[in-house]
């Protein structure tokens, strides 16, 4: 319940502040707790690192990065992902729509022992901005991103917006 009363004053005071770019939102939002990756890192070196997707399962089934793994955050389990992640010092980039969602979940890795966590700078909408491809539940490349609702979907200026 704590996570929906966050994102919904997240949202609402987005509205209210009417950020104009993603870098304004991660500035307003985001601690910097979680060390950031630029897509063109990631890009470059795609294969060296566990990808994990902290949108929800529909936000998901829309698109997401190529074999990344989707842990949601409203029902984030820590210990799940421990039990099935064990290597504490794999690279691991976690994700969501622009990044702020990725940097409450990166936090819980780093405090339950993981040393090489990354959040991914501007998330997905960044990743499909700069032409790069995402993927549909069947693991089909798609243009659809799900932009979780009109005032976000002014972050996506590449592919098909979907709510």
């Amino acid at each position: 319940m704590k996570h929906y009363i966050f994102i919904l004053c997240f949202f609402v005071s987005a509205l209210g502040f009417s950020q104009n770019t993603i870098p304004d939102v991660i500035e307003k939002y985001n601690t910097h707790s979680v060390k950031y990756i630029n897509v063109e890192e990631l890009n470059s070196n795609y294969n060296e690192y566990l990808i994990l997707d902290s949108r929800e399962q529909g936000e998901y089934n829309v698109s997401h990065l190529k074999n990344a793994i989707n842990i949601g955050f409203e029902n984030f389990n820590i210990d799940a992902s421990v039990n099935e992640i064990k290597d504490f010092s794999k690279p691991i980039v976690v994700y969501c729509s622009i990044g702020v969602r990725s940097e409450i979940i990166g936090e819980k890795l780093k405090e339950k022992g993981f040393t090489n966590v990354f959040n991914l700078y501007g998330g997905i909408f960044e990743w499909k901005n700069q032409g790069l491809n995402v993927y549909n539940r069947n693991n089909i490349k798609t243009e659809n991103v799900h932009v979780f609702s009109k005032e976000w979907s002014k972050f996506l200026k590449s592919g098909q917006k979907t709510h």
